[in-house]
């Protein structure tokens, strides 16, 4: 095992209101699956808040404002996946942990501080992570789900996370950066690195940046 820095929630939540995302990009579609690669090489070089919107709305935002459905499908429309955003170099936005709301397209700050290097040792040591200016981490409450569909649920859950990666990789190479989907993470680790509520399980963590 290895020791974790000490978390430092925030002491009142502190709310950002994300830029409106934009809905017709600078590339094709089919350009954007040509080009997607695993990267793991990072600039140390901060992305904008708009960048982030962006990526957010892409893998959670939502697409139809009347009955409040979502840029990735969801088995009955019951949203089990929930993002947190670890930021590192973000510009208008300080280090810390964020929840992302989709109803209102805003972060939350739960905890201050740089948390890269102590997630990319939760993710199985996998040290470039801690490069990546940006870090998204999908997690789930499976019950949501299971309460409709049973063990089913489970599998509808993981299609799901699959879903919302693929969304996050096709946006991030239409904004001229870089992505790697990780699935290889100690999950008690990160959800207490992160706070997450006890029935939250982390599933994937996507580092984000300018690739070198």
């Amino acid at each position: 095992g290895f020791s974790f820095m000490q978390t430092e929630a925030a002491n009142e939540i502190k709310t950002i209101k994300l830029p409106p995302p934009i809905v017709k990009g600078k590339i094709s579609l089919e350009e954007a699956i040509k080009k997607r690669r695993s990267e793991r090489d990072f600039q140390d070089k901060a992305l904008t808040l708009r960048q982030v919107s962006q990526i957010l709305w892409a893998a959670q935002g939502i697409t139809e404002e009347r009955g409040f459905k979502r840029a990735a499908p969801s088995a009955g429309a019951l949203y089990p996946l929930e993002l947190y955003l670890v930021v590192k170099k973000v510009e208008e936005l300080e280090a810390g942990v964020y929840h992302y709301h989709p109803a209102d397209h805003t972060l939350d700050l739960m905890l201050r501080g740089n948390y890269q290097m102590t997630l990319a040792k939760a993710c199985l040591g996998q040290m470039f992570i801690a490069d990546a200016p940006v870090l998204v981490v999908i997690a789930a409450e499976y019950e949501r789900t299971t309460a409709k569909y049973g063990k089913r649920g489970l599998r509808y859950v993981h299609i799901e996370v699959g879903h919302v990666g693929e969304n996050i990789c096709l946006q991030v190479v239409a904004l001229g950066l870089g992505t790697v989907t990780i699935g290889a993470l100690w999950d008690d680790e990160v959800s207490r690195l992160l706070s997450l509520p006890r029935n939250y399980k982390p599933l994937y963590v996507l580092p984000v940046g300018w690739v070198k």
